[in-house]
């Protein structure tokens, strides 16, 4: 249990005389306290689903779960919460329950969790205080302090958010089992960022991703004119704030609107992990060392990892320097890697990674490519991969899938969903007549995934399996990456409900 909690019996005032700056900071941070709701400069009215379940999941006292919220920067985590607020007001909960505590604030993070115990003063079984914690993990002993919580069955719901890095720092992993949910808030796929331009394309959603693909082909949805937003939902990645920019002041065109999305990223998305969030969590001897293993892994993205090969070209790094820096990277939401699909589980560990990024746009920030992708059809090539891998990666986040890739010899297939009754393989191309001979010698090799193997490019007519063995189908890259958003939209609200 944290140490120097006040007694149960013996409530310390939270505010005195002197604490004036408390109650300026408090009142702040919590205006629904006075004005009775959110302002719309905090909770946009465009909302992501997690936002619309995250009010409701916080209601449940059966099971009581507390939900901490991870996910890369600038995705709109504190929005998120936010408008989890105004849900639960619109839902008739007194504003007075409802509490908002920044834990990165200077005056606020000495105290940390324990403002919690004087928040509960007022607070019942039956009416139990909403206690939302922004940056979490600038609270000591976060996790013992949610554990206690828990335990003690104090009165209170809790959402929280954090930068992820910070999460993970000292955790002690049995503390969160059964106590807290861990929400991850991905960049906005390809469907959310077509709802966000107000271009809606229904489809049918069937319990796993195969029967979803299925179904869509089946239903012959009209793509037309999806080609221009994809190509700048790829460019300018799947953050909100960057999304809507088109409608602030400033240069109007598509490159100027590119090269803005990039600094900004790159300030904040790549340079702020580097330098400040995962720095924060842990003790590293050189943030430019590991600024330039980034580069490293930007160049060779969807690339085949050589430990050897990126440990000369980031200045010499030593492989166990290298195996830390890679997992501080995934741990900051920047990149993730794909092991290679075997039927055994002992050479899945052993055999080669692919590196991805969590967002390609941050990629192209991080090189500070501007438009450059624009005039090469193979880097296109590699972003296109790069996007449907991390379309998966974020459905095998909510469906707890596992994904890979594949290779064997010369032969290759770029991602493997394994679905334990519906197994997907993708090969992502430019074109109807890209080879498909890695996903022929594929189902020779795991005949699970016969009639279930899928060419996907842009521009290219569906062609069905229908689960015919040694049938390769073609899916349109769009249709795919809808059919993927869709799944992924449903998964978390059949899991959060």
């Amino acid at each position: 249990m944290p140490g120097n909690r006040p007694s149960n019996r013996t409530k310390q005032p939270i505010w005195t005389p002197s604490g004036l700056d408390y109650l300026r900071i408090l009142a702040e941070q919590n205006p629904w306290r006075t004005h009775g709701d959110v302002p719309a400069a905090l909770a946009p009215p465009v909302e992501r689903r997690l936002a619309r379940l995250l009010g409701d999941v916080l209601q449940k006292a059966d099971p009581l779960r507390f939900q901490l919220v991870l996910g890369p920067r600038r995705v709109g985590k504190t929005t998120c919460l936010y408008q989890a607020v105004r849900h639960l007001l619109n839902s008739g909960v007194d504003p007075q329950r409802i509490w908002w505590l920044r834990l990165d604030h200077p005056l606020l993070m000495p105290a940390g969790l324990k403002w919690v115990d004087a928040i509960r003063a007022d607070a019942d079984a039956n009416q139990p205080a909403f206690v939302f914690l922004d940056e979490l993990t600038y609270a000591d002993d976060w996790d013992l302090w949610l554990k206690t919580f828990y335990d003690e069955r104090w009165p209170i719901r809790v959402a929280a958010s954090s930068s992820s890095t910070a999460a993970l720092r000292s955790r002690r992993l049995e503390s969160g089992v059964g106590r807290w949910e861990e929400q991850y808030l991905a960049p906005y796929l390809f469907g959310e960022f077509l709802d966000l331009m107000e271009r809606n394309h229904p489809l049918p959603i069937e319990p796993s991703l195969a029967e979803t693909v299925e179904a869509c082909m089946a239903a012959s949805p009209d793509l037309t004119g999806l080609a221009a937003l994809r190509q700048r939902f790829l460019l300018t990645g799947g953050f909100p704030e960057l999304l809507l920019s088109d409608t602030s002041e400033g240069p109007k065109d598509e490159v100027s609107l590119l090269l803005r999305s990039q600094r900004r990223l790159r300030d904040d998305a790549v340079e702020r992990a580097i330098y400040k969030d995962i720095p924060q969590a842990f003790s590293i001897d050189s943030p430019m060392m590991l600024e330039r293993l980034l580069y490293v892994l930007a160049a060779q993205v969807t690339g085949l990892l050589s430990p050897q090969t990126v440990c000369k070209e980031a200045g010499g790094l030593s492989q166990p320097t290298l195996d830390r820096y890679l997992s501080y990277l995934e741990h900051a939401f920047l990149i993730f890697m794909l092991p290679n699909y075997s039927g055994s589980e002992r050479k899945v560990q052993r055999r080669g990674r692919r590196v991805y990024f969590v967002d390609g746009a941050v990629r192209n920030a991080a090189l500070q490519r501007g438009a450059g992708p624009l005039n090469d059809p193979a880097e296109m090539g590699l972003l296109y991969e790069n996007l449907v891998a991390a379309h998966l990666h974020a459905l095998a986040r909510q469906t707890q899938v596992r994904l890979y890739h594949w290779r064997h010899a010369n032969h290759e297939v770029d991602l493997v969903y394994d679905h334990p009754e519906h197994p997907l393989a993708f090969e992502i191309g430019s074109s109807a007549s890209h080879p498909t001979a890695g996903l022929q010698r594929f189902m020779t090799h795991y005949p699970r995934f016969n009639g279930r193997c899928y060419l996907v490019a842009p521009h290219v007519p569906p062609i069905r399996t229908r689960g015919r063995p040694g049938q390769i189908g073609v899916l349109p890259l769009d249709l795919l990456l809808l059919a993927i958003s869709r799944q992924a939209d449903a998964a978390m609200q059949h899991r959060l409900q």
